[in-house]
């Protein structure tokens, strides 16, 4: 569901777990990044971007400010507590109503897992190399208890007809996800269209995620919304943000 310029996932959390999707749209960013960037490593004014911060905090309610990563395409995945500014890693988990876990994409895919209870939250940065690294089994073991139990949303991302990947990746992925070959179309020589949404839902399935819901949305196909790297080089972010509500 959309509203104003959010998407919010179509799943069926508990409604403790509040989770939002920040379009490319309603900030004050210029150029290649208008408008609503909030990654501060993209070379964007580092004013514009925390202005775009304070504005989605304000107009989502946020309950803290989010616990902004350095992603690095990885697979380490810390509990919110250890959070610091500046901190490597590609997914957070949380327990702790209140804490804000954010996840920046711009075709890679922002995966959301919760237990269906709502006591537990999780949020990962998956591109084809954390995928491949394992970054969803370790986020569905660091959020502990039956894995049946748990409910997954995979974001925007780029979608299989506009990812073009060599023989390279294509190798790799199956090596460490042999169910990814069910995901690679050939499209020439040494050339696969690779569907990463794909990917993501198998391994989340190959864990025992309960619950696994697709948002469809593709980051490349759509300029007026979403921001894409391979699409444009020089962009923005947006992000998944995800957090416990406090007990009313």
């Amino acid at each position: 569901m959309e509203r104003d310029c959010f998407l919010q996932p179509d799943w069926p959390a508990p409604s403790r777990v509040r989770a939002w999707m920040t379009t490319r749209r309603g900030g004050v960013s210029q150029g290649p990044y208008a408008s609503c960037n909030l990654a501060g490593h993209v070379g964007d004014d580092p004013q514009a971007v925390a202005r775009n911060r304070a504005r989605v905090q304000e107009r989502l309610g946020l309950p803290q400010e989010p616990c902004w990563l350095d992603q690095v395409h990885g697979n380490l995945v810390l509990p919110a507590s250890a959070w610091q500014p500046g901190i490597q890693a590609d997914g957070l988990v949380s327990n702790t109503p209140g804490q804000v876990l954010a996840i920046l994409t711009a075709d890679c895919l922002p995966v959301l897992l919760c237990h269906k209870e709502g006591r537990a939250i999780a949020a990962l940065h998956a591109g084809w190399r954390g995928l491949a690294a394992g970054i969803i089994a370790r986020g569905v073991a660091a959020l502990g208890g039956a894995p049946d139990d748990l409910l997954a949303w995979v974001g925007p991302g780029i979608s299989q007809r506009h990812y073009r990947v060599g023989q390279e990746v294509a190798a790799r992925l199956i090596q460490a996800l042999p169910f990814s070959s069910q995901a690679l179309q050939p499209c020439g020589p040494g050339s696969y269209l690779a569907d990463l949404a794909q990917v993501a839902r198998l391994a989340l399935q190959s864990c025992g995620v309960g619950s696994v819901v697709m948002s469809g949305w593709c980051t490349m196909h759509d300029a007026n919304r979403w921001f894409s790297y391979r699409r444009d080089g020089t962009t923005g972010r947006m992000a998944a943000l995800m957090w416990i509500a406090a007990a009313s």
